[in-house]
């Protein structure tokens, strides 16, 4: 059997199970109401919007508040590593692809139980600089029934805005956010206007963790190999420092960091000595970027193992690492702000805000 069946194969498993296991919840929302309402349809929507990087893909369900806002009532995530190779060959691997496709097959019976009424699902990094990403897409339309959407980059940054923007500290007039994806890092200078913060300047830059640790992997990963690709993500990183300057001058005692993705949330549940990872401890969480800084060195002083070994890391994480790392203390070295505000949220929350307006509208 070849491996595309195979992982096929296991797909159809997978969805079987998940079918046997959503069928009580199914049949006791038809007897209770659609959505768990107790007389007939549900009065408000449910939002499910999909976000494939080239990492991770994940889920988040929500239901609209009747006062405003929503509320998550579902979500699922799987490392699927989409990314793996695009960096070196501007394609997407028929093995990465497979395993995608298996995930989003369980993202789709996820999306149908909940009686979803608006759907979005996204595409990232890795499938806007793939040369047959157009492969993925209709796989994903015909093989789990998912309608793919390969964002540009603006839209991206655009998105992780809107979904930090309430976490942008009151005492501050504004915060460089970033969120350090598997095949790009976007980077969106957000200040306060009248009212609500404003994006002054975005752009993303075109590197993350995947990539990085593909190109670092063959290195042994001591302190002077961080600094010397540390000193490389500045250099990719200095043009959009110019940039900004170009139009305002950045003050960094005015501003902090606020940073989503994997590896500052992760960076976060180290810095706290979490024995596992809590989005209850992590998210809106606030840190001495030099505190963060010492983590870093931290984590560079152990071996692989030793880094796995690490309760927020694990063994699935701990390979992308210090190249996440990397990126974070360019940034903070071109942006040396003295707060850091974490974030477990931002580009899925940003799709549940716009998917929400245009449920309103």
């Amino acid at each position: 059997m070849n491996r595309r069946a195979l992982y096929r194969q296991r797909t159809k498993r997978s969805k079987l199970i998940l079918e046997r296991d959503n069928s009580v919840v199914r049949n006791s929302r038809h007897r209770r109401g659609r959505a768990g309402h107790p007389h007939g349809p549900a009065r408000t929507p449910v939002l499910a919007v999909l976000d494939l990087g080239s990492n991770n893909c994940r889920l988040l369900i929500a239901r609209a508040s009747p006062g405003g806002g929503f509320r998550v009532v579902d979500s699922f995530s799987r490392i699927v590593r989409l990314g793996e190779g695009v960096a070196r060959t501007g394609k997407l691997s028929e093995e990465a692809i497979d395993r995608t496709i298996g995930a989003l097959a369980i993202c789709a019976e996820h999306i149908r139980a909940s009686g979803a009424t608006h759907v979005r699902a996204i595409a990232t990094a890795a499938a806007r600089g793939a040369a047959n990403s157009g492969m993925l897409v209709a796989r994903a339309k015909s093989e789990a029934g998912i309608a793919l959407e390969i964002v540009t980059a603006e839209e991206e940054a655009r998105l992780a805005a809107i979904g930090c923007a309430p976490l942008i500290g009151r005492a501050y007039a504004g915060a460089l956010v970033f969120d350090i994806g598997g095949g790009s890092t976007e980077i969106i200078w957000m200040r306060r206007g009248e009212g609500e913060a404003r994006i002054v300047r975005s752009a993303s830059v075109p590197v993350g963790v995947v990539g990085l640790a593909e190109e670092s992997a063959q290195a042994p990963m001591d302190s002077a190999a961080f600094d010397a690709m540390r000193a490389r993500m500045i250099a990719r990183f200095s043009h959009v420092r110019e940039e900004m300057d170009s139009i305002a001058p950045f003050g960094r005692e005015a501003h902090h960091l606020l940073g989503t993705s994997g590896t500052v949330t992760t960076l976060a549940a180290v810095a706290l000595d979490l024995p596992r990872y809590s989005r209850s401890r992590v998210d809106a969480s606030w840190h001495d970027s030099a505190k963060i800084l010492a983590t870093i060195d931290r984590l560079i002083a152990l071996a692989p193992a030793g880094r796995a070994a690490i309760g927020p890391v694990g063994a699935d994480r701990a390979d992308l690492m210090l190249p996440g790392c990397a990126i974070f203390a360019a940034i903070h070295a071109l942006w040396p702000c003295a707060q850091l505000r974490v974030a477990d949220r931002g580009l899925r929350e940003g799709m549940l805000q716009d998917l929400l307006a245009r449920a309103r509208a």
